[in-house]
């Protein structure tokens, strides 16, 4: 188990997020006494009690609305491990915020008010979550006490939210009656909920496992630069191609194709640089693995340039122009076929023209219905042709080599978060 886990928050608008956020770092004693002093000075003037939610909404505007618009990271530990909180925005215009917060987590808690139940923005942070493929959903069923602590309010949600996971292939979800601004259930249990016998929010989040450990998927290292030093004897040859490892292990010695040229050649040194507050050295490593940033040294002369990837010689992804891929749409200008867009892939930019919208989520039904456009916050498939080939993998075996962003050419704006998709081309 990780030490190290990433969360995020999501659910409808005055679901309870924030509360719930600030009601959790302040029972694991993560906020500092001034924080909670400025806090209930606040609270006291607007003649209420302790509102949790202003240890989090940091934005003067947020704070003002009472509501979340950007993406508030916090960090915090427990005695058995260390968080990233993501806590995302409920409103439908930031479902953009949401999916950056989700994509990188290894828990998704989407809350739900035990009053409303499932409305259709927990659809839309389900689906999210699924087509992220976060490993674990935590639903957090807030406001409890405000209908009595009543176990058939708790299940009849539970039941609606894992009807919904399933059609969505989400295999691990977790239901957890709480109420933020009591505490019920957040770090410690509720004797209010003698009928529920499951773990309490922190006992999950301290015992859930992380993503799959990239290191044991193939080889794959997107080149960032190429060094070539020339400055003196030593490094007068040197030629190395630095980037981060996405995924596998490299070793010295190992056989590798770089990509798209094709060439196979051979892994002739690794070296990091070792940076103190006096100097820079660089130090040769017999092998690195996934998340190490490098520098890779080949045996032979190649073309290799950034944007080229180095891949494990048995399990290359091989090239493609062509892409089928679902897209969650981020921009206010509906997405048409014939777009032309610059899609980032690692460390790849190129021009790609959309060929082809071939349905979009319909979040009431969970089914795929006709589309001739995407708008804002819509889940799509589409189809995709690409100036320059990319190594690219399926998103469900790769989620690094696998995803990528359309970024507007004209204005640089980040359009649509895409993930490729695999043969059969399952929108989820």
């Amino acid at each position: 188990m990780s030490t190290l886990l990433r969360l995020a928050t999501a659910g409808s608008v005055d679901d309870g997020k924030s509360t719930l956020v600030g009601r959790l770092l302040h029972d694991c004693k993560a906020i500092l006494a001034d924080q909670i002093a400025h806090v209930k000075t606040v609270s006291e003037a607007r003649g209420g009690d302790f509102d949790f939610a202003l240890l989090t909404d940091g934005l003067r505007a947020e704070r003002e609305q009472g509501i979340t618009i950007d993406v508030a990271y916090r960090y915090f530990a427990t005695d058995k491990r260390s968080f990233i909180l993501a806590d995302c925005p409920g409103h439908v215009q930031y479902t953009r915020n949401t999916v950056t917060g989700a994509s990188t987590a290894d828990v998704v808690i989407i809350l739900v008010d035990a009053r409303h139940g499932v409305l259709e923005q927990t659809r839309r942070h389900l689906a999210v979550a699924g087509l992220l493929r976060v490993p674990h959903v935590v639903l957090a069923v807030n406001k409890i006490d405000l209908v009595g602590y009543d176990e058939a309010v708790f299940t009849k949600i539970a039941k609606d939210v894992n009807e919904v996971a399933d059609q969505l292939g989400i295999a691990d979800i977790q239901a957890i009656p709480v109420s933020a601004l009591v505490g019920d259930n957040v770090v410690d249990k509720s004797g209010a909920t003698d009928w529920y016998d499951g773990p309490t929010l922190l006992e999950y989040l301290e015992n859930a496992d992380g993503r799959i450990d990239n290191s044991q998927q193939p080889l794959r290292f997107p080149v960032q630069y190429v060094i070539r030093p020339q400055t003196d004897d030593e490094y007068r040859d040197y030629r190395g191609y630095t980037g981060t490892v996405a995924s596998g292990t490299v070793s010295v010695g190992d056989q590798v194709i770089v990509l798209p040229a094709g060439r196979r050649t051979s892994v002739a040194g690794i070296d990091r640089a070792v940076v103190t507050a006096t100097s820079t050295a660089v130090v040769e490593r017999p092998s690195a693995v996934a998340g190490e940033a490098v520098t890779v040294r080949l045996a032979d002369d190649l073309d290799v340039a950034r944007g080229s990837v180095i891949v494990a010689a048995e399990a290359s992804p091989g090239t493609r122009r062509e892409l089928a891929a679902t897209v969650s749409w981020l921009s206010d200008r509906p997405l048409t076929v014939g777009a032309r867009v610059l899609i980032k892939h690692t460390t790849t930019t190129a021009q790609a023209i959309v060929t082809k919208i071939t349905g979009a989520l319909d979040l009431d039904t969970l089914g795929v219905i006709d589309a001739t456009e995407l708008a804002l916050n819509d889940i799509g498939k589409v189809q995709l042709k690409i100036a320059a080939p990319l190594a690219a993998d399926p998103y469900s075996r790769n989620t690094i080599t696998g995803s990528f962003l359309l970024i507007d050419a004209h204005d640089g704006w980040t359009l649509a978060a895409g993930m490729i998709d695999d043969e059969e081309g399952e929108l989820l």
